[in-house]
């Protein structure tokens, strides 16, 4: 008798092996091989044969007599979306959007559908989690109801593409690639094989067309997209909504973007009339009236635009071992400046716990923010108030030098837009403004102008 073959296959990346791992060697995940049945496998022997002996041999061009492609944009409604997209929706591209169950995935896409039928285009909102008088509801509270926006409560992938066969759509919704499934795959919906198949298909549809899709994905418990890690690699753009749920305050961040940058955030405002944008940053992440000992204010750049944030410290006597935490801020890095004051400046705060919060829900990602995280740690350490109009900026190194921060000018422009006076900054400025600077190159001269 011929030996069975086996094949195992990583719930987590889809990495595929003849043998039984306890944890995958590619994206070291734990217990997420999984045996494929006798049809799984000749599924994939039969779909990677076909591709391989149905591709068309193309002849390779110098890139000189390469024409460049003309991307046209339209927008989405939301200028918010629009600045993390990159300018506007593409026409044949393939967006995912992740993100915490609750957090407004669904009610965003519904709402840029409903702007978009609401300017004359035909759009259609794919469900498999809800069902059409659900999704009507929610369309009632956005003011999403138009006829242009046809809603399809299907799960089948087969139904989902004779639709768009039927009619002209200019821009299509899947809420959620999770649910749908393909009856040509032999597993169960959500799994590896029927989400890299359905995601497949969906771009071929794409990008021939030239219908933009937007994708909504499940997240697993530490933060990223559910299903293999190939889904992210076959879309053009991955985004990723960020901030507490109790929050009114989302943020939308760009993670993978072949049209524009990725490193523009789109902010949002959750209320009764959905997820709008937020209409102005100015107090969101700071309150400059209730400003205590532990709090520091810092300009922080978000992609292309400036944000003033409330650094809070909490430093107290340590009963055992000193704990360390910090909520938005790289807790790694924190560590980094506590040695150094104890280093530079002679702190004892070995024997202290030390908490860092970055207020509103905001995570910082850049360095530009040390020098206001050191100033609210001394701050709370001698339980001194500092002032009210003063801004710190700098990065600060392990020898306790204070280095410059790209973008200095702009900062420093909305400094003065919000009514600010003073700054501590690492060098002069280039441009004029009406702010006063202080010059400090070393953490020894916060100090001492604290």
């Amino acid at each position: 008798m011929a030996k069975k073959k086996t094949l195992f296959e990583c719930q987590a990346c889809g990495f595929q092996s003849p043998r039984w791992m306890g944890k995958c060697t590619s994206c070291d995940q734990w217990e997420t091989m999984v045996e494929l049945t006798a049809d799984q496998i000749k599924f994939l022997k039969e779909t990677s044969g076909s591709n391989a002996s149905g591709a068309f041999a193309s002849k390779a061009k110098p890139i000189t007599q390469i024409e460049e492609d003309n991307i046209t944009r339209f927008t989405s409604g939301s200028g918010e979306l629009d600045l993390v997209l990159g300018g506007g929706i593409v026409p044949g591209s393939l967006t995912l959007i992740g993100g915490s169950p609750g957090v407004g995935k669904s009610t965003l896409l519904l709402k840029i559908a409903g702007n978009l039928s609401r300017n004359a285009k035909k759009v259609l909102y794919v469900s498999g989690e809800e069902s059409a008088g659900q999704i009507k509801l929610r369309a009632n509270r956005l003011e999403a109801n138009h006829e242009n926006l046809y809603l399809l409560p299907e799960i089948n992938l087969t139904s989902v593409l004779s639709e768009i066969g039927n009619q002209n759509y200019e821009l299509i919704v899947i809420d959620s690639i999770q649910t749908l499934y393909s009856e040509e795959t032999p597993s169960a919906p959500g799994s590896v094989t029927q989400v890299r198949t359905i995601t497949f298909e969906l771009m071929r549809i794409a990008k021939s067309l030239h219908i933009p899709i937007f994708i909504i994905g499940h997240i697993t418990k530490d933060g990223s997209i559910a299903g293999p890690r190939v889904l992210e690699h076959m879309v053009d753009t991955v985004l990723y909504f960020e901030g507490d749920t109790n929050s009114e305050l989302r943020l939308l961040r760009g993670f993978k973007n072949r049209f524009g940058a990725t490193n523009e955030v789109g902010i949002f405002e959750m209320n009764k009339e959905g997820l709008n944008d937020a209409k102005t940053m100015a107090g969101k992440f700071f309150d400059k009236e209730k400003l205590q000992s532990g709090s520091a204010l810092t300009v922080i750049m978000e992609g292309s635009r400036p944000i003033i944030v409330e650094v809070q410290a909490l430093v107290s006597e340590s009963y055992g071992h000193p704990k360390r935490s910090s909520t938005g801020f790289d807790n790694n890095r924190l560590g980094m400046l506590l040695a150094l004051l104890e280093k530079k400046l002679d702190l004892p705060l070995g024997t202290y716990d030390v908490f860092i919060n970055i207020s509103g829900g905001i995570k910082i990602h850049e360095p530009s923010a040390d020098l206001a995280i050191i100033a609210a740690i001394l701050s709370s350490y001698r339980d001194r108030e500092l002032s009210a109009e003063t801004l710190f900026l700098g990065e600060v190194s392990l020898t306790g030098e204070i280095r410059e921060v790209s973008g200095l000018s702009q900062r420093l422009k909305e400094i003065e837009t919000q009514g600010f006076k003073k700054a501590v900054i690492p060098n002069k400025p280039l441009e004029k403004t009406n702010v006063k600077c202080f010059i400090a190159d070393e953490v020894s001269k916060v100090v001492e102008w604290m």
